[in-house]
């Protein structure tokens, strides 16, 4: 089993930005298929909500063998779901009421978004652009946190990531994990989710063991996936915390180091 990350594993991030190219590069796609066929099963593991991933699995032609369905963990393990069609299997929910209120004393002008399954996020204030996958409908703070979510995001445009690992720490969220990303940027979801959690329940369903799962990223939110798999690989920009975290590290993003990664099992030649 290969789990993948999407942003900044599979797509390239746009320079100077948070965003990131919508096209998985021929070499990475090839690589992939290549796995597929060799009898390897891929699973899409991202912080994105799931409408956010369908269209990657279906650039990689995941969704393109008769009677295959791929297996996504989205949320950052919150949502487990079958594709196509969209069938949520797994998801895990919490209140998130006290830790978003809490975030907001201490960041009273900072964004807030819920996802709306299927459409996008409601969220208090739009986003900057091409953050967030599919629609923004603006919603009252207290209505976004009145009933219990899968993932909230934290977003505050004029904060630093060491303003939230600071904030973080101040905290002291209960019942609540966290997740810091690339920018100011906070993924609230329930204790002990993770993407490894969401992982193992899909390796349970397959009957694989952890032992034989291959997991590669480039984020904070994918030190949990490298703990749980049997060999872990950080692209080659990812910060010196996931570099570390990981038992290997491959080439950057802009190198196709998913692809080297991964043609170091399945290669074109067999």
């Amino acid at each position: 089993m290969i789990a993948l990350d999407i942003d900044g594993t599979l797509l390239r991030w746009v320079e100077g930005g948070g965003t990131v190219h919508g096209e998985v590069l021929p070499a990475v796609r090839e690589s992939v298929r290549r796995a597929v066929a060799a009898g390897a099963h891929i699973v899409l593991a991202s912080g994105r909500s799931l409408h956010g991933m369908t269209p990657i699995a279906e650039q990689l032609g995941l969704t393109d063998a008769e009677g295959e369905r791929v297996w996504i963990v989205a949320s950052n393990g919150a949502v487990v779901l079958r594709y196509p069609p969209v069938e949520v299997v797994h998801e895990e929910t919490f209140d998130a009421s006290a830790a978003v209120r809490t975030v907001l004393k201490y960041h009273p002008e900072a964004l807030v978004g819920v996802e709306e399954r299927g459409v996008g996020y409601r969220v208090n204030r739009h986003f900057p652009e091409g953050e967030l996958s599919g629609e923004m409908i603006i919603t009252d703070v207290d209505e976004l946190i009145g009933e219990p979510v899968s993932r909230v995001i934290i977003r505050d445009p004029e904060a630093t990531v060491e303003d939230f690992q600071v904030l973080a720490e101040r905290l002291g969220l209960h019942g609540t994990d966290y997740v810091i990303g690339w920018t100011a940027w906070m993924d609230l979801a329930p204790v002990g989710i993770s993407k490894a959690s969401g992982l193992d329940h899909v390796a349970r369903a397959l009957g694989v063991d952890p032992a034989d799962a291959l997991a590669i990223g480039d984020g904070r939110n994918d030190l949990e996936m490298f703990a749980w798999a049997g060999r872990s690989v950080a692209m080659g920009q990812a910060v010196d915390e996931v570099r570390e975290a990981a038992d290997d590290v491959t080439l950057p993003v802009d190198e196709d180091g998913a692809a080297v990664e991964i043609d170091r099992w399945f290669r074109a030649d067999g």
